[in-house]
């Protein structure tokens, strides 16, 4: 690598502007969370924003949860570097959707409350269900939290210029602490707008640099794909000249554990969208199932839409960037969307796109925050630990008190994650989301027999299979783009375990409910039944 390279991808745009705009958008979307919070005065407030939100604003919001920084820098970073194979996680990421759609969506709109656990625990044992829901919730959003961090930091990092593990820390540091505030400040109501102007923003910046990418290659697609294919040809990064990024191959399918681990993470990605605790409560911010259902074909819309522009963004930024500078950057694979920004439009585009990208980080930051504490607040802290009928008031102070303790564990794990691909970050956390809830969510809906025994096995195996399986696999140690380099304890061949967790999980509901002589209380079976499919009572106390 020459040090030319090194140099010139070092310098990028004005680190003085980058902060300005930066600052400005923050302060902005601060003040819309303050004056979206004076109403957060009881729980439903503070949870799903009073249901006040129409199926078109929630769908924009949806898309503003889900497109995260994993959509815009990890993706577009990955199909810069890796081509074809990169473009998988659009396509994961889009199918995933459906099945969320068509399995779970209006179901869970219309038989839960507050939380995911509010449908579990339904015609199950109370206590211990709501325990490992809300065990689940939290580790799933911690997984999530810390792929946004690694994101926020080597974004960050890019754009101020800074070099060096300690000065990337510091930098999630005070991402952690910004989060912190507009989740205690906002609720879900100010989190909600922030997310919809976030949506809206990264949208527009997605589709004004499409239009760009094509109008610089005279709106000739195969030109983009050419152009690509010969910078990656050029490249004197280590082992990238070889691929062929416009065929399968370039990341996976080398040998079979490769292909296996591809199939794994197809898995985790399209399953694991149906078991996203912070996707799932946005379908309690509506006032109906029908808007539940509007909302939902919204999010599609736009979420399809802005798949398609990440390959534009992916294999613009190989062709007009190209992987040496995008692997030379701070920041790595995650950086190419906004150098891509800095070749289309100078300093001011790449400010703009970054503070829109570092928005998108605040904004999913802030709405698993406010997922995992509610869900600490009103699962664990109001139904499990407290014997004495607890206030409104007191879940929402609990509950802020587990989004300082959540976003401090975040600040740690981000900084020990940095420098991974965020797009892959991400779907370990699918991958948990997809064996820990999934299953049980879709027998609790779908199967009668379904007993407490089977939901819990189904829970704990998913979640604890699921986190042994990643620790000991090379996503955490043996190879140097490890989160522990200099480690070896790398027993498991595959980076994401969906394809061994997932399965596990199912197969454990279902040996932990016939082996359990429980056959639960046929009237609530009955009600569930009736009210996930109609939505009758849905807005009665689900307590029991």
């Amino acid at each position: 690598m020459s040090t030319t390279v090194l140099a010139e991808a070092a310098r990028i745009g004005n680190p003085v502007l980058n902060i300005s705009i930066f600052v400005a958008f923050v302060l902005i979307t601060l003040f819309i969370v303050i004056r979206a919070s004076r109403t957060n005065t009881n729980a439903t407030e503070f949870f799903t924003g009073g249901r006040a939100f129409s199926g078109p604003q929630n769908g924009i919001a949806i898309a503003g949860d889900y497109l995260s920084a994993a959509s815009f820098l990890g993706i577009a970073g990955a199909i810069a570097v890796y081509g074809y194979d990169g473009f998988l996680y659009s396509i994961g990421f889009l199918v995933a959707w459906l099945v969320a759609l068509l399995l779970v969506a209006e179901l869970l709109r219309n038989t839960g409350k507050f939380t995911m656990a509010d449908v579990l625990s339904f015609r199950l044992k109370q206590r211990p269900v709501r325990v490992a829901a809300a065990t689940s919730t939290l580790t799933v959003s911690l997984f999530y939290l810390l792929a946004q961090m690694a994101g926020a930091g080597g974004l960050v990092a890019l754009l101020l210029d800074v070099h060096g593990r300690t000065a990337q820390s510091l930098v999630i540091a005070v991402v952690g602490v910004l989060m912190i505030v507009y989740v205690l400040v906002g609720g879900m109501k100010g989190t909600t707008w922030v997310q919809i102007i976030k949506a809206v923003l990264l949208i527009a910046g997605a589709a004004i640099m499409t239009v760009m990418v094509l109008a610089k290659f005279g709106l000739n697609f195969s030109d983009i794909l050419g152009s690509a294919q010969n910078m990656v040809h050029q490249a004197t990064t280590k082992g990238v000249s070889s691929r062929d990024v416009l065929a399968p191959g370039a990341q996976y399918g080398a040998n079979t554990t490769s292909k296996i681990n591809l199939l794994s993470l197809g898995l985790a990605l399209v399953l694991g969208t149906a078991g996203l605790p912070h996707v799932l409560m946005r379908f309690y911010t509506v006032p109906t199932a029908k808007e539940a259902r509007r909302s939902v074909v919204w999010a599609i819309g736009l979420i399809g839409a802005f798949y398609l522009f990440t390959l534009a963004l992916g294999y613009g930024a190989a062709a007009m960037v190209g992987p040496d500078k995008i692997l030379a950057a701070p920041g790595g694979q995650n950086s190419a969307a906004p150098l891509l920004a800095f070749e289309l439009g100078g300093v001011i585009l790449l400010g703009v796109i970054s503070a829109v990208a570092f928005a998108t980080i605040l904004a999913v930051v802030a709405g698993l925050t406010i997922t995992a504490s509610a869900s600490f607040a009103h699962d664990v802290y109001a139904s499990v630990l407290k014997s004495h009928k607890v206030t409104e008031e007191e879940q929402v102070k609990v509950s802020r008190i587990t989004a300082v303790v959540l976003g401090i564990a975040a600040i740690g794990l981000g900084i020990l994650a940095n420098g991974q691909n965020v797009a892959f970050l991400v779907a370990l956390a699918f991958a948990v989301a997809a064996s820990a809830n999934l299953p049980t969510i879709v027998y609790s809906l779908y199967w009668k027999r379904f007993n407490t025994r089977g939901a819990l096995w189904s829970m704990y195996g998913g979640l604890i299979s699921c986190l042994v399986l990643i620790i000991f696999s090379p996503a955490v140690s043996g190879n140097k783009a490890a989160m522990i380099p200099g480690a070896n304890f790398d027993w498991f061949p595959l980076a994401n375990p969906g394809i061994v967790s997932i399965p596990l999980a199912f197969i454990l509901g279902v040996v932990g409910t016939l082996t359990s002589k429980d056959a639960g209380d046929p009237e609530l079976n009955a009600e569930m039944e009736v009210r996930s499919l109609t939505g009758v009572g849905a807005e009665k106390a689900t307590h029991h």
